[in-house]
């Protein structure tokens, strides 16, 4: 248990989700045009899910002295599993990932594409090593690895199967996992804000500069409040302009997501303790989970 605990397990089943939605829930009932076979995709999950468990093990390496600060009872490595053991688990984990990754590269007649899975692992390490010390771009950085979770699957199971005669289809599915892959990146980047605000006091001894280290709580607070209000008239733009149409699918936006983050937008703007925080952390995730939840009933939208 230690072991999943320290891989997080939870984040893990969300990215394997996401990719199975994406896949099963619109790209197999729209039946657009595929390229690779169920085992090669369950190989393309192994291998992002391997990247992004690597990914946790570093940061829990690098992050030893912050956790005991911010979450001692959470800290594993040291504790209940030697560093030794989580470096090997590291490497190992990087290895297979690629490994997979280059192998899967080369069936689809993509050898460039094994590239990605490369970057990716090394975004992780810096990430973990140096990047979570410049303000806002450590944020970024995640944030992005987050959105190519799910772009990871249009690329190598919608994109090589592209031709003249499927293309106007194959491009439409691919503009709609590319929205709910900007709502991650958007909605993740505001939520890793809200865990700097959370972690303060661990980043400081840590020599973390983060955004509520540099200008405090309450500016962060409100940049944040903007960031989020932002989101809302987005998505509302969104629905009003693509799913008007679309009773259920408005409603299920309306009360899933943007009712909830208008709720955070509300307590952001007061929230001044840990607990505030913590809590408005999970709300965005919880926002996120429903989020992807709806992919599947984007097949209905693109039909049209």
């Amino acid at each position: 248990m230690n072991y999943l605990k320290l891989v997080r397990y939870q984040n893990l089943f969300f990215i394997a989700l996401v990719q199975i939605l994406i896949r099963y829930g619109l790209f197999i009932p729209f039946e657009v045009d595929i390229t690779l076979s169920d085992f090669n995709f369950a190989l393309l999950v192994i291998a992002t899910l391997c990247i992004a468990a690597a990914g946790n093990i570093i940061n829990d390496i690098y992050d030893v002295e912050i956790d005991r600060i911010n979450k001692p009872q959470k800290v594993l490595i040291g504790k209940k599993i030697s560093e030794q053991t989580a470096n090997n688990l590291f490497i190992a984990l990087n290895v297979i990932g690629v490994g997979i990754g280059f192998y899967l590269s080369n069936s689809i007649g993509k050898p460039g594409f094994a590239a990605l899975f490369i970057v990716f692992s090394a975004l992780l390490y810096l990430y973990s090593s140096y990047l979570k010390g410049i303000i806002l771009i450590g944020n970024l950085v995640v944030s992005f690895l987050v959105a190519m979770s799910l772009m990871v699957v249009t690329l190598f199971d919608l994109l090589p199967a592209i031709t003249i005669e499927n293309k106007e289809i194959q491009s439409a599915v691919f503009k709609v996992v590319f929205y709910f892959s900007f709502f991650a990146l958007a909605l993740n980047f505001i939520r890793e804000i809200v865990k700097d605000l959370q972690d303060i006091n661990g980043d400081k001894k840590g020599g973390i500069n983060t955004l509520p280290i540099a200008i405090g709580r309450k500016r962060t607070s409100r940049i944040v409040f903007v960031l989020a209000a932002l989101m809302v008239f987005g998505i509302i733009y969104y629905m009003y302009e693509y799913l008007y149409n679309y009773q259920i699918l408005s409603l299920y936006f309306l009360f899933a997501i943007v009712g909830p983050l208008l709720f955070f937008c509300v307590k952001i703007w007061d929230a001044k303790t840990v607990k505030h925080y913590a809590l408005l952390s999970k709300v965005l995730k919880v926002v996120m989970f429903l989020g992807i939840c709806s992919i599947p009933l984007f097949q209905y939208v693109v039909l049209e």
